[in-house]
């Protein structure tokens, strides 16, 4: 047994309090947290969604764009949360031309919008915008976590408006036994939920993620601070994540049922079963290169969530790419700004001679990135 005297207590108690006194002035001092920094501007807008550009940054960007589908659940100024840690600067550097979805807060006026409203509407405009801009049959895609499974939804029903696609800790089978989440679900009442409440608030949402790691991700963390209240620049990195976990958009009631039902609940994706707007999502449409990026440690969407789609699609060019992280550090982690933008980029590259409407494309078989 560890034996502390008294005068040991005290000088603990006197180093905590000093680190408390510096953290007061540390965060007096910080003024605003900014998130999101690369330049962007709007191209197109309908409803609460706004398509964004992101101002290019070489000479000459690669003429087939990439188009980014975040998750409804979360702010994807994660994708660009500061200068040095920015997937999205990372792509840019790399010559892409960089697209983004920002599906905007919904409100009480959104409660009816369902997951055909999502992807055949909003999701399918924005598509068609950038094919009609750039005159071109088919564009790239790259979708993020929930906003990966609606990709794949999207690639499934329009095919020949998908040139590549690039899923990111994206779900597809939804019953793998380590999903902590999909056992959470499946003991809930949805349609009782969202009668209830209408749209799902997204306090509860993330009360619901964060207790799937509650000692690392709501107690733990907040111990460790005490350790960076005298560096204001770690102070801002600490603090601009919490802004986005604490950022939850609200859930438009009628599309949560349905995510909720037909794919954490009864798995349907993976089964081919989902039906959106009328028609059936078969994952084997998705015939176009796909590469599927995981994170060996995501506590969110396991691994095997993932790599089910190597079985599930219809691509003759299949490849995945492993980051040995998690769900977060995918995007903000030193090491993931040195691997996974680089590794996206050469892959789409490699794939990319432009694509006018009405020319078609070879086919490849390559497993790997």
């Amino acid at each position: 047994m560890i034996r502390f005297s008294s005068d040991q207590i005290v000088e603990e108690l006197r180093i905590f309090s000093d680190k408390l006194a510096q953290g007061a002035k540390t965060l007096g001092d910080l003024g605003e947290i900014e998130t999101g920094v690369s330049p962007r501007d709007p191209v197109y807008q309908e409803d609460k969604l706004i398509l964004y550009r992101y101002q290019p940054r070489v000479a000459e960007p690669h003429p087939v764009p990439l188009l980014i589908v975040y998750a409804l659940v979360n702010r994807p100024y994660m994708m660009d949360l500061q200068d040095d840690r920015s997937l999205i600067r990372g792509l840019l550097d790399a010559g892409v031309d960089v697209y983004l979805i920002d599906w905007g807060y919904p409100d009480a006026d959104d409660q009816p919008l369902t997951l055909a409203d999502y992807i055949h509407r909003y999701l399918g405009h924005c598509v068609d915008h950038l094919r009609e801009q750039r005159q071109l049959a088919a564009i790239n895609l790259l979708g993020v976590c929930q906003g990966g499974t609606l990709s794949l939804c999207f690639a499934a029903l329009y095919p020949e408006k998908i040139r590549n696609l690039v899923t990111m800790v994206t779900p597809v089978d939804f019953h793998t036994p380590d999903n902590l989440l999909t056992h959470l679900i499946r003991h809930i009442d949805i349609d009782l939920l969202v009668d209830t409440l209408g749209n799902v608030p997204g306090q509860v949402l993330n009360f619901a993620f964060l207790s799937l790691s509650p000692f690392r991700l709501a107690g733990q963390k907040y111990v460790a601070v005490v350790d960076i209240l005298d560096d204001a620049q770690a102070i801002k990195n600490f603090l601009r994540m919490e802004k986005w976990i604490f950022d939850s958009p609200d859930q438009a009631g009628e599309a949560f049922r349905q995510f909720a039902k037909d794919f954490f609940q009864q798995n349907k994706l993976v089964k081919n079963e989902v039906v959106i707007g009328g028609r059936l999502v078969d994952l084997r449409k998705i015939t176009m290169p796909v590469l599927n990026v995981y994170a060996s440690q995501d506590h969110l969407v396991p691994p095997a969530a993932s790599k089910a789609l190597a079985t599930c699609c219809g691509s003759g060019d299949y490849s995945e790419l492993s980051f040995r992280g998690g769900h977060i550090g995918i995007y903000v982690s030193a090491r993931a700004q040195q691997e996974v933008p680089p590794a996206i980029a050469a892959w789409l590259l490699a794939r990319q001679a432009p694509n006018k409407k009405g020319q078609k494309t070879a086919k490849r078989r390559v497993r790997n990135p």
